[in-house]
């Protein structure tokens, strides 16, 4: 199964609380954090909502 890397590429400073929260859930606590994480509706969701925080790629 393909897996996601989700990098936090800028600052939640300022960003709503749900787009906070959705970082935390994540995984992601500062600028730079990267996680893997699988490739699901559930994680595709959480990195639409924070869209413009974050980037992704695909890792096999």
């Amino acid at each position: 199964m393909a897996r996601l890397k989700i990098t936090q590429t800028r600052s939640k400073i300022g960003t709503k609380q749900n787009h906070r929260d959705t970082l935390r859930s994540l995984g992601l606590k500062r600028i730079n954090d990267t996680v893997v994480k699988e490739d699901l509706p559930q994680f595709r969701g959480m990195v639409h909502t924070v869209r413009h925080l974050v980037k992704v790629e695909e890792v096999d």
